[in-house]
């Protein structure tokens, strides 16, 4: 990502997180909880900007586990979009959707965090696979679409452990032992099932991403010949 473009990131989302925090210090959010979900989903985003194909192997490491840590919260966001439950659009009587500017704000807040968090945390699962694969001295793409997958899975049951069992990340730094034994406790087949759907979204996307970044480059070259 291009030092201009990483900065447009950045801009979003500290005004959106702004934004929100604005609101909930005027008590007119409705979801106070996306100040910190957005932020947790930027961090892996903001680490991912940082990785690098020709830095140090040891620092590559340590930004890696950071990221691979943090990565989950991106996805996560995704989940929230069911508190959408707590708005009603339907007018009781006629059946239709009613027009009301407020309930198009709490949703307008819900699916634009979830959308930026979504989509720019792929990107970051997409650079950090390729880079990955770089160090690993391996550029085939079915080599990297397995290290994508492999991440994919992984950040699944991140999120799982995240909505279910209501662990954070920091939690593994204040009750490591503690979240172990949760963690070895939660396997069975639900879980499972809910891991293969989150991974096949996730999967989704950051196949879209790639369909779109590959046409854009045909019509370029296209373009230029």
């Amino acid at each position: 990502m291009e030092k201009k473009a990483r900065w447009i990131v950045r801009l979003l989302f500290i005004f959106y997180m702004l934004y929100i925090a604005c609101a909930i210090a005027s008590n007119r959010a409705l979801y106070g909880f996306l100040l910190l979900n957005t932020f947790l989903a930027y961090i892996p985003i903001e680490i991912a900007m940082h990785i690098k194909p020709k830095q140090s192997t040891w620092i590559f490491i340590l930004l890696f586990i950071l990221w691979l840590l943090f990565y989950p919260n991106a996805p996560y966001v995704l989940t929230d979009l069911f508190h959408l439950a707590k708005i009603n659009p339907y007018d009781a009587t006629t059946g239709l959707m009613v027009f009301k500017l407020k309930m198009w704000w709490h949703y307008g807040n819900l699916v634009f965090s979830a959308l930026i968090s979504s989509l720019f945390g792929i990107w970051s699962l997409s650079h950090v696979s390729e880079v990955l694969a770089q160090k690993l001295h391996h550029d085939h793409p079915f080599f990297k679409f397995g290290i994508v997958i492999i991440l994919t899975i992984a950040s699944s049951v991140g999120v799982y452990v995240g909505r279910f069992l209501r662990l954070h990340t920091v939690y593994l730094f204040m009750d490591p032992h503690g979240v172990m034994l949760e963690l070895i406790k939660m396997w069975n087949g639900r879980m499972l099932a809910f891991v293969i759907m989150i991974s096949v979204l996730q999967l989704a996307i950051w196949l879209a991403m790639n369909i779109y970044r590959s046409s854009m480059n045909y019509e370029l070259n296209h373009h230029n010949d």
